[in-house]
């Protein structure tokens, strides 16, 4: 019998337009001799599934669709939501208060790993490098001279949640941080600003794959721009991804066991990606990513293709552990 997969997309950040552009691909590339696939968009007022007959709610009290022929009710919730609130722990709340499984992590790891600033501190505890940074929770009160007292330029001026760099800066001079941390408050209440570390980016995706924690082929990250923004990411031609990284295999086993350890240690399910810059002696660590893109661009998937796993046997994994773990 087929499972009922509901995969959502959307959201409330500037993140959603990847996020249909992810869960788009997934549509896809599913194995729909295996699954009944239901494309589910979250917004802040409707949550909805749209076939060709119109437009169907989802009925929130307990995640069902009703449709004239009969109501579905959900094997498995595919997360495809960047930023909140699928990425921040709400969704991951909902679905394990209603006990359907779901592909994330679980609440409170995705609502801590949200936090960049309380990852690194997590991070740092667990026997990582990461750089020096200066965290602002306030706009009215953030001094901008904090940043040039405490570090080294060029820093990077950042939102504290949320990814795809949106709101990001680098800052050179002391001239700019005032702009840039306007820039990173208009999309967050807290801002965190790190020192700029000079090295390989370098990202890795783990799973688990048959119950073993297992990395992916890590990915040299090689941006045109000035550092690896949303066009960067988003915008073909504008960044190389190179996997796997040719770079020295010390480093890549570094990643790989930096990476492994840190998804156990931080209880993660699920697929997530963590990045680091590589300085030459080890790799510092930048953050980790709960819900990576699975868009025709991004990196995952790229990971997967490396090591000989198609998009479908992909999902395949992922949906597996949802209802394992």
């Amino acid at each position: 019998m087929k499972l009922n997969i509901a995969l959502l997309a959307g959201g409330y950040s500037g993140e959603s337009v990847i996020s249909v552009q992810s869960a788009g691909v997934i549509a896809q590339k599913i194995d729909r001799d295996k699954y009944n696939v239901f494309l589910i968009e979250i917004g802040k007022e409707n949550w909805t599934w749209k076939s060709e007959n119109g437009t169907v709610h989802i009925n929130r009290h307990d995640f069902s669709l009703p449709l004239p022929d009969g109501t579905v009710h959900f094997d498995v919730a595919f997360i495809m939501i960047h930023g909140t609130p699928g990425e921040n722990g709400l969704m991951q709340s909902y679905f394990e208060l209603l006990g359907i499984p779901h592909t994330t992590c679980n609440a409170m790891v995705s609502n801590v790993t949200f936090n960049k600033f309380y990852t690194i501190q997590l991070v740092k505890a667990l026997g990582v490098i990461v750089g020096r940074s200066v965290y602002f929770n306030n706009a009215s009160t953030a001094q901008p001279e904090e940043v040039w007292t405490h570090l080294n330029f060029p820093v990077f001026v950042k939102p504290n949640s949320g990814g795809s760099s949106i709101g990001m800066s680098k800052v050179k001079t002391a001239e700019e941080v005032a702009q840039a941390l306007e820039k990173a408050f208009q999309e967050d209440k807290e801002v965190l600003v790190e020192e700029f570390t000079q090295g390989d980016e370098l990202t890795c995706g783990v799973l688990r794959i048959n119950g073993e924690i297992t990395a992916l082929p890590v990915t040299l990250v090689k941006s045109k721009k000035d550092f690896f923004d949303f066009e960067a990411k988003y915008t073909q031609g504008m960044s190389d991804e190179i996997t796997p990284a040719p770079v020295d295999q010390k480093k890549i086993d570094e990643v790989v066991k930096t990476s492994k350890m840190l998804y156990e240690k931080l209880n993660c399910r699920g697929v997530v990606r963590f990045d680091y810059i590589h300085n030459g002696t080890h790799p510092v660590f930048l953050e980790v990513n709960t819900i990576p893109g699975m868009s025709s661009a991004s990196i995952v998937p790229q990971q997967a293709r490396a090591a000989g796993i198609q998009e479908s046997e992909l999902y395949d994994i992922i949906i597996e552990n949802a209802l394992k773990y």
